[in-house]
């Protein structure tokens, strides 16, 4: 049983999401590869059960969120403007440093989200990666009304992703190859649904007048690039997914003369995710996800890579 430092809390875990890069995370994919071995795992909700001896946010029997930025410097130029998912100092967890696939967890104070009474902590999970990373995306490209806003790629970062856009006023075109991932957008109110096995998306999309913004979360430079096709002139690509293959192809001339913006969106701060568990608490947004069972991890990986699944799955550690 690990031991809480200075600014620490041990987390009694009661769910972990499984996010794709905690795949990557497995297969070292990324350029930035991690050190096994490692604990994965940056969903994480659970109870505080120890603090350390400077703590002063949360306290014991708190319910908390062990997110993807597991510290920072905190005095960098972009923790003192409040971007401190850019410190380049900065701790991963289930990456950098063990994350939350276990029945116990270390954590920073600092860092953990602090998960409202009444939400659900199966929910909070998938909120605590999926839900601030799309949401941050939603925010840094300007949804705002009367917006068409194209979703690429509706699994656990998708389905919430349409739901910000709505939120923010925007109207859906969701993007997918399967149509029961589809069949969940129209279900959370998406205005148009393509399936990209069927139809070419970037003409669909094009005969609707063009998105004013595309959000990339498909693990496929292709998508890329069919987002970045699909916009309208002015138009802004989000860019969040992390695909092994780390290239696409962005033409100069149609990016110049269109005025398009390629924006990379990075998982959101401690502020956003505290934004995103309100939103939830107050009923506005819905977390499609099903649970297992951590010793089915195997199985689940591959699940989740072979586009088996809709929304998220959550290892639920009462079961």
């Amino acid at each position: 049983m690990p031991s809480p430092g200075p600014h620490e809390v041990l987390v009694r875990m009661e769910a972990s999401g499984l996010c794709h890069t905690d795949i990557h995370a497995w297969r070292g994919d990324w350029p930035v590869k991690p050190d096994p071995p490692f604990v994965p795992g940056h969903e994480g909700v659970g109870i505080v059960e120890a603090v350390g001896s400077d703590v002063t946010r949360v306290s014991e029997g708190d319910r908390v969120a062990i997110p993807w930025l597991a510290s920072a410097c905190g005095s960098c130029e972009h923790c003192v403007a409040g971007w401190e998912t850019l410190c380049e100092s900065q701790e991963n967890s289930g990456y950098s440093v063990d994350g939350a696939y276990a029945e116990h967890a270390l954590a920073d104070s600092r860092y953990v989200g602090v998960v409202p009474d009444g939400v659900n902590p199966l929910e909070a999970a998938p909120l605590t990666c999926a839900g601030v990373t799309t949401y941050k995306a939603v925010k840094v490209i300007g949804t705002g009304p009367s917006h068409l806003v194209a979703v690429f790629g509706i699994g656990g970062l998708g389905h919430l992703a349409m739901q910000y856009a709505q939120i923010a006023g925007g109207t859906v075109v969701a993007v997918d190859l399967a149509e029961d991932k589809l069949d969940l957008a129209r279900r959370l109110g998406a205005a148009y649904t393509v399936n990209a096995r069927e139809q070419d998306p970037v003409e669909v999309i094009q005969d609707l007048g063009g998105a004013d913004q595309a959000i990339c979360l498909a693990v496929s430079p292709r998508a890329f690039e069919q987002a970045f096709e699909s916009l309208k002139r002015g138009g802004t690509l989000a860019m969040v997914a992390l695909p092994a293959d780390n290239h696409m192809t962005l033409p100069i001339f149609e990016t110049v003369l269109k005025g398009i913006t390629v924006r990379g969106s990075i998982v959101g701060t401690r502020n956003d995710l505290t934004e995103v568990f309100d939103l939830h608490a107050q009923g506005k947004t819905t977390v499609e996800y099903a649970t297992r069972a951590l010793d089915t991890v195997n199985e689940d990986f591959e699940s989740v890579e072979a586009g088996e699944v809709s929304g998220r799955l959550v290892f639920d550690f009462a079961s």
